[in-house]
């Protein structure tokens, strides 16, 4: 990777795997995904890492792509998205979070721990959310456009 007048060089780890059957699992994951082996292992490793640090995350793939997700309970963003911002009293946002996903306060302490820790990732998935809102909004204004013709 270029940044101004030199290079920096990525980090390279090689790994043997004990077990060939783990290995052949990987390649043929990254095969199906049309990712190179190093890319799966690489979001995986992170993905691993991190389920580490915050044990009620983990992680789904979607049309949006990879995504974290509360164990048995919504994305991180939905419940992020429930409890930033509004009209509701800071102190009153994680009890009533949890009332309106139907999760325990512990989910929400889960998501906020996991916000905590990778805030601008979130913040890129809600302002995704939101522009993808808008976009379907218009277009939708379009066509009522059309038929009210």
């Amino acid at each position: 990777m270029a940044t101004g007048d030199y290079t920096v060089a990525m980090p390279v780890v090689s790994i043997r795997f004990s077990d060939e059957p783990l290995h052949s699992r990987l390649r043929d994951a990254a095969k199906r995904q049309h990712v190179a082996v190093s890319t799966l292992a690489e979001r995986l490793i992170d993905e691993g890492l991190r389920s580490e640090v915050h044990p009620m995350v983990h992680f789904r793939s979607g049309p949006t792509g990879r995504r974290p997700v509360l164990v048995g309970g919504p994305e991180v963003a939905d419940v992020i998205g429930a409890i930033v911002g509004g009209d509701v009293p800071a102190d009153a946002r994680r009890a009533r979070a949890a009332e309106l996903l139907g999760i325990s306060p512990a989910m929400v302490d889960a998501a906020l721990a996991y916000y905590a820790d990778f805030t601008d990732e979130v913040d890129a998935q809600l302002a995704d959310r939101a522009r993808l809102a808008d976009e379907a909004e218009a277009a939708w204004r379009r066509q009522r456009e059309l038929l009210e013709r």
